[in-house]
């Protein structure tokens, strides 16, 4: 992902989701479902025309599906050969795929903040998680994701986790909750494969990862999950993720309030040394 995607500044009090079709795509199949009603052609007929389903050139049309280069150039000989699909067709960006809708601006916002911090109660953040780990999250995922989704979704969890190589003096912190790496997958190997990583990822010196020990009392990030950021500006921006749905906070009280909860865990939770120390004790039970 380039800064090209990033967006400006919020300056409302959150964003929940956006649509899943990139701009390029909406326009093309509004350009393409033009030219075929222009044409007196119903989806049926034009499908057979092109070799395509119904179903097909419906996704094309709406913007969910790229269409390959066979559709293009059969939709350009039916609809009049003018050259416009042809020439569209080279703009055409498949969005963010891989990124849950209502997750990718905050993606965005990630790749140029100054800082970022992550609290997490129920499972690895996904900045930290290992492939096998990643992929047993998504495989794990209801409705069961296509081979083909799941390999996307996978891709950019990786891709996202080079912030941490390629931004050595960005801060990122992460508090976890220890019950999250006690949390079983796989079998013994892959277990110690995740703490393995976990802890390369969280050496570097700008990368600070402290955990929220079993026997810690009740602390004040209860409500659940947040990621809190800063933007290149000076902008501090908030996240917070529930089931199907997600919340990107721009609003400065409530901003402010979750970092003041932020920072009073980071009290709570073990400090980085102690925290190394016992996600390797936790490797050497494995």
């Amino acid at each position: 992902m380039t800064t090209d995607h990033v967006e400006p500044a919020v300056t409302g009090g959150e964003y929940e989701r956006e649509p899943d079709p990139s701009d390029s795509l909406r326009t093309f199949g509004a350009v393409v479902q033009a030219l075929r009603e222009h044409a007196g052609l119903s989806r049926v007929q034009f499908g057979e025309l092109v070799r395509f389903s119904k179903h097909t050139v419906e996704s094309v049309e709406l913007g969910r599906r790229m269409p390959d280069a066979s559709f293009v150039e059969r939709a350009e000989e039916v609809l009049g050969n003018t050259g416009a699909l042809r020439h569209s067709a080279r703009f055409l960006t498949r969005g963010e795929a891989g990124l849950a809708a209502w997750f990718r601006r905050w993606a965005r916002l990630e790749q140029e903040a100054v800082s970022l911090c992550t609290y997490e109660c129920r499972l690895v953040p996904g900045l930290l998680q290992s492939e096998e780990y990643a992929r047993a999250v998504f495989e794990g995922t209801v409705p069961v994701a296509p081979d083909e989704q799941l390999e996307s979704f996978l891709a950019k969890r990786m891709e996202r986790q080079r912030m941490l190589f390629e931004r050595p003096t960005t801060p990122f912190s992460f508090i976890v909750e220890e019950h999250v790496f006690r949390r079983r997958f796989g079998d013994a190997e892959q277990m110690r494969g995740m703490l393995d990583w976990v802890l390369e990822l969280s050496a570097p010196r700008n990368v600070t990862l402290q955990v929220v020990p079993l026997e810690a009392e009740l602390h004040a990030c209860l409500d659940g999950p947040v990621q809190l950021l800063e933007t290149p500006k000076g902008q501090r921006l908030a996240y917070s993720e529930g089931q199907q749905n997600g919340r990107l906070i721009a609003d400065p009280k409530e901003v402010s309030l979750l970092h003041q909860r932020y920072d009073t865990l980071r009290s709570q939770a073990l400090n980085a040394k102690d925290s190394r120390g016992l996600l390797e004790r936790l490797r050497g039970e494995l």
